[in-house]
């Protein structure tokens, strides 16, 4: 792998992780049309580590709250604040995923990567967060949560498993069906995020770390992916104050379309 690559890598990775378009799906579809390498697990990592500092480094004052409460709730064992509570949600939510990838995480990873089933999954989820963008009410806060909320949020990230879906994709998608307005959608996304990318991490690491991959490409990486990823999550943020998911719609129907006409082309 060159240092381009690696670079572009750590960009796509950090922009599409959360940005609701797939970061699975724009990383293979990149090496795909590309013809590029694949780059090794040990640069899987490394992205996965840039994204995780960026996500928690956005939301450190967050995290800090959470991790209190966490403690708290050990400590009394019970939950009384909404703090708390939160931390209650965001493990209920991320249940679901971690069941869905001990039990396709092999299809995952062979039958679901192939081109035309990311294109598809791309075209099919951006007509469904248009018209849930679109229909749904914005009348609910994070503070309005329940468990039923959190554990129908997590259910849709598993359909992340699928190159193409994306889990930001899915999960803003759930949130804006029960009637979350579009941040507190999107923030309890990225803050599911934090496991789901720690427990890649945690998963992939052992392999990563028998491997012989030069440092200056992981380097990069994870500094492209950490940048571009913290810098998707502000610019997403404040976007979504005052508009609507519609543009990252027309771009995954747009993008799912010229990949199909990419593959009739080729045969």
């Amino acid at each position: 792998m060159t240092l381009f690559q690696a670079f572009v890598l750590g960009i796509v990775q950090g922009l599409t992780e959360f940005l609701p378009v797939s970061s699975s799906g724009h990383l293979f579809l990149v090496r795909y049309l590309l013809d590029w390498p694949e780059p090794g697990l040990a640069f899987d990592v490394a992205l996965h580590v840039g994204t995780l500092i960026a996500v928690l480094w956005y939301f450190r004052r967050e995290w800090i709250e959470l991790t209190t409460a966490a403690l708290a709730i050990v400590r009394q064992r019970g939950v009384r604040t909404p703090e708390e509570r939160r931390v209650l949600f965001l493990v209920l939510a991320t249940i679901p995923a971690a069941v869905g990838g001990l039990l396709l995480g092999d299809l995952a990873a062979t039958v679901f990567r192939h081109p035309r089933i990311t294109a598809i999954a791309l075209i099919v989820v951006g007509i469904v967060l248009w018209f849930v963008d679109r229909v749904a009410p914005r009348v609910r806060g994070l503070a309005s949560m329940r468990w039923r909320d959190a554990l129908a949020i997590g259910l849709s990230q598993v359909c992340a498993l699928v190159p193409g879906v994306s889990r930001s994709g899915a999960t803003m998608t759930a949130g804006r069906a029960l009637g979350f307005d579009r941040q507190s959608a999107a923030v309890f996304s990225f803050l599911m995020s934090m496991p789901i990318i720690l427990a890649a991490i945690v998963k992939e690491a052992p392999g990563a770390l028998g491997g012989r991959e030069p440092l200056a490409p992981i380097v990069l990486g994870i500094v492209a992916s950490m940048l571009s990823g913290w810098l998707a999550i502000a610019v997403l943020l404040r976007y979504l104050s005052s508009s609507s998911y519609g543009v990252f719609a027309v771009y995954r129907v747009a993008l799912g379309v010229l990949v199909l006409w990419t593959l009739h082309v080729r045969g």
